[in-house]
């Protein structure tokens, strides 16, 4: 039987200007790919074009990650063809909070070997600076966009948050980050921590943990900038 392919989970930017947090032998592994499972052609592209200068990217396969049957045969065929493969996100680490997991899923059913690679990830990064709970905690993604919704699962996620003593961390698409702020000053309880990490990795990385109470002496503006939300109820 011939040998299948490997796949390496190769980390990208949280920011643009943060390569340093790019590890050095990353590169070794793009250059023992031959095909590339991405969330964003042009992105990751230009991303590995600055990882490694002399790439020539046309000398490689490149498939936008979905869910579709056709993408899933080709990703198994590559495999079996004994192509390695290298499956990049958006941001941060493949598999976390990202649709490559459908992909590293398929992989494992195959007994195929995967590399996962050390690589900047904004839950961790955030959690790390927080000073919140990091034994127990949990990723819920976006909150819902409707006013009302989204004022429940805060309440809820509180309310877990201090019978579990756990931290909840959340995101939102950039351009709500203000709606989203406002939604956490008004409706939780004053003694709560809130952490707000933006820019992750850039040169304008800015993260700050405070009671809800000193949020609301606080002007934050964080339009258009990424950022990660972090709860903790006092316990």
């Amino acid at each position: 039987m011939d040998q299948q392919g490997v796949v390496y989970l190769i980390p990208s930017l949280l920011d643009e200007n943060g390569i340093e947090a790019i590890p050095s032998y990353i590169v070794t592994s793009v250059k023992d790919c031959r095909v590339f499972f991405v969330e964003n052609e042009r992105t990751a592209r230009r991303f590995l074009k600055k990882l490694w200068r002399e790439m020539v990217i046309d000398e490689y396969e490149w498939y936008v990650v979905s869910d579709s049957r056709e993408l899933s045969d080709t990703f198994r065929q590559k495999l079996k063809e004994g192509k390695n493969i290298g499956i990049i996100s958006e941001a941060g680490c493949p598999g976390v909070a990202d649709p490559g997991q459908l992909l590293v899923a398929m992989a494992q059913e195959m007994n195929i070997s995967i590399k996962p690679l050390v690589g900047p990830n904004s839950i961790l990064l955030a959690l790390m600076a927080s000073g919140m709970n990091g034994q127990q905690f949990q990723f819920i993604g976006y909150l819902p966009i409707d006013n009302q919704q989204r004022i429940k699962a805060i309440k809820e996620l509180e309310a877990e948050s201090q019978k579990k003593n756990c931290t909840q961390i959340f995101i939102e698409t950039p351009y709500r980050n203000n709606q989203l702020i406002e939604a956490l000053i008004s409706n939780c309880k004053p003694s709560t921590k809130l952490c707000i990490a933006a820019d992750l990795t850039g040169s304008t990385e800015w993260i700050k943990t405070k009671t809800i109470a000193d949020w609301k002496n606080e002007k934050t503006h964080l339009h258009k900038r990424p950022a990660i939300f972090l709860l903790q109820a006092s316990h």
